[in-house]
């Protein structure tokens, strides 16, 4: 198949890129590098281009004529999507709403989204199904959703348009060869900044809010490993191609872990114990995202084959002792 990637240089798309290059397909990355990295894209073309950029996204999608777009480039900062919301509704939503066009306009019937678990802000129900209700709390949510409207009613009125959006929980690990990783000068995920802090780069890790109604305080999320998440864009593609129609779903692992206790397993993991600052909540947070990944595996066939939390942590360690000395 020809697979556009809009964010492939990416954290996620990256790793997808990676999973389609070695399956044989002809991949084509599509992203300004904003926030991704040239070195990551290790198969295809990249073509360095923002998406607001109509004329170039237009010639892009017309010259590599692809038969599926895989979608991920977008801001994902629930912090800065507080302070700064309409940069999320531009970016999030107002450039996939001109990709959607280009797609319909060009016949690029099968579309793969990158959505997220903060469409459902608060849950009323733990673990989260597809059909709970959508009520985001951040902008982030919030422009992701209204990309969501957007696919579903293309969908309906563009006889042959079909898509996929997968609803992300918390994306965590590296690749194991080493090869790719998060990447970030200023990254916000959990366990990066676990590792990061027991490398001696930061001389603290602070934990936001220890009075959620949880276990033991703190937010708890489900992290699903980068890997299985690559193989879950895999099958959606294989899903779309063989006729089938427009679905969300869920990604995630069923089951979650507190900030507490990624923090022991990563202190576990890397041998370190760093010092810990309890801090305010922050703006935005919801207290437990878990999803209910049941219509995932009967839809797709879908296994996890990395859900271990040691695992998870032990491959982002090995990617973070080197990657900064690598590549800055």
């Amino acid at each position: 198949m020809k697979v556009l990637v809009t964010g492939g240089a990416g954290y996620i798309g990256s790793h997808v890129v990676k999973a389609l290059g070695e399956a044989g397909h002809e991949v084509l990355t599509y992203d300004n590098l904003s926030t991704g990295n040239r070195w990551a894209v290790l198969y295809g073309t990249l073509v360095e281009a923002d998406l607001a950029d109509m004329d170039t996204l237009s010639s892009t999608i017309r010259d590599f004529n692809p038969d599926v777009i895989m979608h991920f480039a977008s801001s994902i900062s629930i912090k800065e999507s507080v302070q700064n919301p309409l940069k999320y509704y531009r970016n999030n939503f107002v450039n996939t709403l001109g990709l959607i066009e280009e797609s319909v306009k060009n016949d690029v019937s099968k579309f793969i989204f990158s959505s997220t678990a903060a469409v459902y802000g608060i849950p009323e129900h733990v673990p989260i199904r597809e059909d709970a209700l959508l009520k985001p709390i951040n902008s982030y949510g919030s422009s992701k959703l209204a990309s969501e409207f957007a696919l579903k009613d293309a969908a309906v009125a563009h006889d042959g348009f079909e898509y996929v959006s997968l609803r992300y929980f918390n994306v965590v690990g590296a690749d194991a060869s080493g090869a790719i990783g998060e990447f970030h000068k200023d990254p916000t995920h959990l366990i990066t900044m676990c590792m990061r802090t027991a490398l001696g780069k930061y001389p603290e890790l602070h934990i936001f809010g220890t009075d959620y109604p949880t276990r033991d305080g703190t937010c708890i999320r489900d992290y699903i490993h980068v890997g299985d998440l690559a193989e879950a864009h895999m099958r959606a593609m294989g899903y779309l191609v063989s006729g089938e129609k427009s679905i969300v779903l869920n990604c995630g692992y069923g089951h979650g872990y507190s900030v507490r206790e990624v923090v022991e397993a990563s202190k576990r993991v890397t041998g370190v114990d760093y010092p810990i600052v309890e801090s305010p909540r922050r703006p935005g947070d919801p207290s437990e995202l878990v999803a209910n990944s049941t219509k995932i595996h009967d839809v797709l066939g879908w296994t996890a084959k990395r859900d271990d939390l040691d695992l998870i942590i032990n491959s982002a360690w090995q990617w973070e002792k080197t990657a900064l000395d690598r590549f800055g």
